[in-house]
């Protein structure tokens, strides 16, 4: 009886488990279960953004781009503009795991492109992204390089 009242528990205790383990949670952020381009577009187009975070090679450098709004036009127009100055860009959110530098494994792939031309301080976030986690306030990128460092860039919406 004692042998039976044992393995009554352990069998409980290992379907509690499984039960556990089986849960699912309703605010993932794996970008493949919510990121689709439509989605991201229609966001990035309705309203202003700042540069939240942008780190490169492990330094921050957000300073660089504090003072500036950014707007994504739905034409792909991206203009930057600190009240002094705009600096005029393109953007584009492309869906396809064909590119050279992505996670070949996920159907799912979705980049974030933006493209200035100058000044060199823009060059600098001009990549193909990708999307780490995209709610309609922020949207956070990354980009690995050739090197292996991982570079940031944050955009909240203002």
């Amino acid at each position: 009886m004692k042998k039976l009242k044992k393995l009554s528990l352990v069998v409980m205790a290992l379907t509690g488990l499984v039960f556990v383990a089986c849960e699912s949670s309703d605010d993932s952020n794996d970008v493949n279960e919510i990121v689709n381009a439509e989605q991201v577009k229609s966001t990035i187009t309705s309203g202003s953004w700042r540069v939240a975070l942008f780190e490169e090679d492990g330094l921050d450098q957000t300073n660089d781009f504090s003072d500036h709004t950014f707007v994504f036009e739905s034409d792909g127009r991206l203009i930057a503009d600190n009240g002094e100055t705009s600096v005029s860009g393109a953007w584009s959110i492309t869906s396809d795991s064909s590119s050279s530098d992505d996670d070949s494994s996920s159907d799912d792939d979705v980049d974030f492109n933006i493209y200035f031309a100058s000044p060199a301080s823009f060059e600098e976030i001009s990549e193909d992204w990708d999307i780490v986690s995209f709610s309609s306030a922020r949207i956070e990128l990354k980009d690995e390089s050739g090197d292996g460092s991982i570079d940031r860039l944050v955009f909240e919406k203002i």
